[in-house]
């Protein structure tokens, strides 16, 4: 047996051992994937993969894909998956395309299909996201009969492929809300099955883009179904600073009734996909030297308006930004709105969830293989080549069943990765000691002395300041580990926000350098065949670390953040394969991978 892939099994049983009831196990997923239902992901050319074959996928099985016809499967299948199809238009094109009859009756539908009929279909995507962007449909599309009915289908799929303790297939969809190109999409899912959700059809854009809006639907919904729901902004990287606004759509200052409902909804947030990460941006953390990762430069817009200036970074668009503003309106209205756990997920409209690098199949079916990515743009100035292999949610759950993942998203013990499935527990207390790093059930530790991610620390004893237990394990098939940071932000005695990366546990017996630096990890990448070694790095790492800058009378939140060693990106793959030189894609040579943790607040007695 390989010892140090033994080593790293052992590792994550330790990660995942359930020695009492509070106990629980590490679940992978993808919260955030389109079907050939999905308009956009229709007309960009998958027009086979169904949400069976995406359920098929996730659990290993092979399937085809749309554009190449070729055979493909995932790496290491998921434990859980989210079906989360536009509610806008949806099945619209695909029912066009097939002739229904419904739809040749009008004149919208008759028009469209003659204009995929001569070669038009970007022209289609074109106009229909025009009229998601400006909130006016096309009523004869947006028929209430027909989403029920296309509704009902996904339903269908989705308790087919729901097998609890072994597969966990949820219901879901995703609002648009699109407001000129600023991206406030919500994915949302429920975890009651088919009898619950036949009950509503889904809140689009349509009915409203307005966020209150959708959360009124939320509240009224629940009352009349008996359906509870997660919802789960994305993108927020370009939402060109309304994700995390100082105030309404309407313009009023953000209220307590307004942070309590959306926080009542929106327990976590989409830290990183396909569309670039939105942890942070160098704009908005000048000293930390690991923010400018997979920085995506565009707003979903239909015309030259899409690229955005890469040396502007909104406020409201990322999250650590979002996590500080959170921290200072509860200051002011005593209620933080923007309290979110973080997770990752694809966004993938190939139909399949697809975040490793060197297994990636786009974020279109168009962009799904090398030779597209750089001829064929996806919107204007953009390429295949501006897409990430990212990302995966991962989940502390109980068990492997709806209601215990759902729960887990409602605590927050959720996180995120780029793709890697790093394993990683983070505990926050008062009075954990360094021997805890090194002990045989890390777990058990945490939840007796302390709280997990997602959680809150209040009162510190004696002005003591809170110590944290944490625990990395690389991928079993993936790179070794480079460091673990602890991200901190805090509110200052004028309460302005402040933030703060620390260098916390790391590989290879490094020395922090005069200039407060570590050095970095080093590279073994063969770049012509994009093979490395793991002969640098850290096949886990685990640590306390106590803040060292603690003030016991200053709101603030820790998360952990953990790098890989440098790996090749997924557009030093292609250009590998294609004989081209790397840098000919525009895009990093090398990336370091990561993962996220939900923070811990720290929130002093009043």
């Amino acid at each position: 047996m390989d010892m140090k892939l033994s080593t790293v099994t052992l590792a994550v049983s330790l990660l995942c051992s359930q020695g009492n009831a509070g106990e629980t196990q590490l679940l992978w997923g993808d919260t955030h994937l389109h079907t050939n239902l999905s308009p956009d992901a229709f007309i960009k050319g998958n027009t086979t993969a169904t949400p069976d074959d995406s359920f098929n996928f996730a659990k290993g099985a092979p399937v085809i894909d749309a554009n190449s016809r070729a055979k493909i499967t995932i790496d290491t299948p998921l434990d859980f998956l989210v079906v989360t199809d536009h509610a806008e238009y949806v099945g619209i094109p695909k029912m066009i395309w097939g002739g229904d009859e419904r739809l040749m009756k009008t004149k919208e539908g008759k028009r469209f299909a003659k204009m995929i009929k001569d070669g038009r279909g970007t022209q289609v995507f074109v106009d229909l996201l025009g009229t998601v962007n400006a909130n006016k449909p096309y009523e004869a599309l947006n028929s209430n009969e027909i989403r029920k009915s296309v509704w009902s289908d996904s339903v269908a799929a989705a308790e087919r492929h729901n097998d609890p303790g072994k597969f966990t297939a949820f219901i879901g969809w995703e609002w648009s809300s699109i407001p000129q190109g600023q991206n406030l999409h919500r994915i949302v899912f429920t975890p009651q099955g088919g009898d619950v959700a036949n009950k509503f059809i889904p809140f689009s854009a349509f009915d409203s883009d307005i966020e209150t809006d959708f959360w009124n639907w939320l509240d009224k919904t629940s009352k009349e179904t008996g359906a509870d729901f997660v919802a789960i902004p994305h993108n927020g990287n370009i939402s060109n600073g309304l994700m995390f606004p100082l105030t309404d759509r309407a313009g009023n200052p953000i209220t307590k009734k307004y942070a309590k409902q959306r926080m009542r909804w929106e327990q976590v947030i989409e830290m990183t996909q396909i569309k670039g990460d939105s942890e942070t941006h160098p704009v908005l953390s000048p000293d930390d030297e690991f923010a400018d990762f997979e920085t995506f430069a565009h707003l979903l817009k239909t015309d030259d308006s899409a690229i955005a200036d890469r040396g502007k970074a909104p406020v409201g668009s990322y999250t650590r930004s979002g996590l500080k503003r959170g921290l200072e309106l509860e200051n002011k209205i005593g209620v933080n709105p923007f309290k979110y756990g973080m997770i990752g997920a694809t966004d993938s409209h190939a139909g399949y969830s697809s975040a490793e690098e060197n297994n990636f199949w786009g974020k279109f079916s168009q962009d799904s293989i090398p030779d597209n990515k750089k001829d064929i743009d996806l919107l204007p100035g953009i390429y295949g080549w501006d897409m990430s292999a990212s990302g995966l949610s991962a989940v502390w759950a109980k068990e492997n069943t709806r209601q215990s993942i759902t729960d887990a998203f409602k605590r927050r013990e959720v996180y995120g990765t780029s793709g890697p499935r790093i394993g990683l527990r983070f505990f926050g207390g008062f009075n954990f000691k360094q021997a805890d790093a090194n002990a045989k059930d890390i777990s058990t530790i945490g939840y007796k002395q302390g709280v997990p991610m997602g959680g809150d620390l209040t009162v510190a004893p004696n002005g003591k300041a809170p110590s944290f237990l944490l625990h990395a394990v690389k991928d079993p098939k993936d790179a070794n580990l480079d460091r673990v940071q602890i991200v901190k932000g805090w509110l200052d005695a004028q309460g302005n926000s402040q933030e703060k990366v620390f260098d916390v546990v790391w590989s290879n017996n490094r020395k922090v350098g005069s200039n407060g630096k570590l050095p970095p990890v080093g590279n073994t990448v063969d770049l012509k065949t994009g093979l490395y070694t793991n002969s640098i790095g850290a096949s886990q790492l685990s640590t306390v670390w106590k803040d060292p800058e603690f003030d016991v009378s200053q709101k603030a939140f820790y998360y952990a953040r953990v790098l890989q060693i440098p790996t090749p990106r997924n557009s030093t793959y292609d250009a590998i394969a294609l004989g081209i030189a790397p840098k000919e894609t525009g895009h990093s040579v090398l990336i370091q991978e990561r993962a996220y943790s939900s923070p811990i607040w720290y929130t002093p007695s009043k």
